[in-house]
């Protein structure tokens, strides 16, 4: 219904008309069962668990309660109706009434001994808002010789910033990705004692945090992406050998137990989101290059291996692009590379297509300014410091001299809704 609710006459139009007495909205129902009032209204909260609501055991005709999920779970915990020894759309309260659609609210009007309570209205609120693009990126850690925690941040133009030094402990071969909507985490990676198992959180303006003792085996040459709109995933890598397990991020940045991963174990892979609540791993050194994709739902379960489409290789990076689409780009089959390949919406690799700019490995992407993204850093026969764009649709700009030290084996990740 649109409009104020006044009281508690249902009118032809189907607005709600005024009369004497008035609709007096109650606290927010959590418990599981309750007994409701007529002419009142009520927010039931099923979180928690589902709720059966009891009706007046006696009503007056034009009497009125309405019902409305608060918290868009009823799909979940429904409410179920008892009408209390009066009748409900001309049947007796030995039939079952359940609500369980998300987002709905009931207007329940008592029209009389012969009918009993109808419902005068029974809508569905849309929900269907619209996460704001993420706008900035940040490239952190790497090898420059030695181990480093710089960061350098990208603004919502492509601008690499000069270096900043690090928080936390300076790593390689190390995974980032987007969590929270406008946030950032580091993970994982290699030092001069080992591989470590720590994460490093990124505010939504680009402070690098403290060392978090990570969750999950110590391992390094993973992955990391985006999934679900808010949350992230780490995938594969290397600890004594090839590994295949993921860790989930909610979306509070909290780094989940490991999960025995569902595909290949492989290192050297890449990662990014695509179809706006999906990601995907793709590429990687298992016993030889491999161009193996796996897909990862909205949930986060990683799915089995799919032949990939385009050059086996390994130490590439992957970025999302164009909002909803992914792009891997660089890396190295035995020879660096310069090449590209698409992945649309549905999460089918393209071919390849020869790159623009240095060919290159062990490098990192991110997505910038809410539709595109950026590929940095790398190594051939020396340590670059240089950048590539890549356009809304998915084609790769020539060099960018980088600003900052030049390194191989960092991540990167995008973060901030703000411009």
């Amino acid at each position: 219904m649109s409009g104020l609710v006044k009281n508690n006459l249902s009118v032809a139009s189907g607005s709600i008309a005024a009369v004497a007495g008035g609709l007096s909205w109650q606290d927010v129902v959590t418990a599981s069962t309750v007994t409701v009032v007529s002419n009142n209204g009520y927010f039931i909260n099923t979180t928690s668990n589902a709720c059966t609501i009891t009706l007046p055991s006696a009503a007056s005709a034009g009497d009125q309660i309405i019902l409305a999920d608060y918290a868009r779970t009823w799909a979940t915990n429904a409410i179920t109706i008892d009408s209390n020894g009066l009748l409900f759309q001309g049947e007796t309260d030995v039939f079952i009434v359940d609500y369980d659609t998300a987002g709905q609210a009931v207007n329940l009007v008592y029209s009389g001994a012969t009918v009993g309570w109808t419902p005068a209205s029974d809508i569905v609120s849309a929900f269907e808002p619209v996460q704001p693009p993420t706008q900035k990126a940040i490239f952190g850690y790497g090898s420059t010789g030695s181990n480093s925690s710089l960061t350098n941040l990208v603004s919502s133009s492509g601008v690499v910033a000069s270096d900043t030094t690090g928080v936390g402990t300076a790593r390689q071969t190390l995974a980032a990705a987007s969590y929270g909507g406008d946030k950032a985490i580091f993970g994982y990676g290699s030092t001069s004692g080992g591989d470590v198992s720590m994460t490093n959180l990124v505010s939504n303006s680009g402070v690098v945090a403290a060392d978090v003792s990570g969750v999950g085996t110590a391992r390094d040459l993973l992955a990391g992406a985006n999934y679900s709109s808010d949350k992230a995933i780490f995938g594969y890598g290397s600890t004594s050998g090839k590994v295949s397990m993921t860790n989930l991020v909610n979306n509070s940045g909290v780094v989940a137990a490991d999960v025995t991963g569902v595909g290949t174990a492989r290192d050297g892979v890449a990662a990014a989101g695509y179809g706006e609540d999906k990601a995907l791993f793709g590429y990687g050194f298992s016993t030889g290059n491999s161009s193996l994709k796996n897909l990862v739902s909205n949930l986060g379960v990683v799915a089995a291996d799919v032949t990939g489409v385009g050059t086996a290789r390994i130490r590439l990076s992957a970025a999302t692009y164009g909002g909803d689409k992914a792009i891997f780009a660089y890396g190295y089959n035995g020879s660096f590379l310069s090449m590209s390949n698409l992945v649309n919406n549905s999460g089918v690799v393209a071919s390849d297509v020869t790159g623009v700019g240095t060919a290159r490995y062990a490098l990192a992407a991110a997505e910038y300014g809410g539709d595109k993204g950026i590929f940095g850093y790398g190594t051939t026969s020396s340590n670059l410091s240089l950048t590539n764009l890549v356009s809304s649709s998915g084609v790769i700009a020539a060099d960018v001299t980088g600003v900052g030290t030049a390194r191989q084996h960092l991540a990167a990740a995008t973060f901030s809704y703000s411009a």
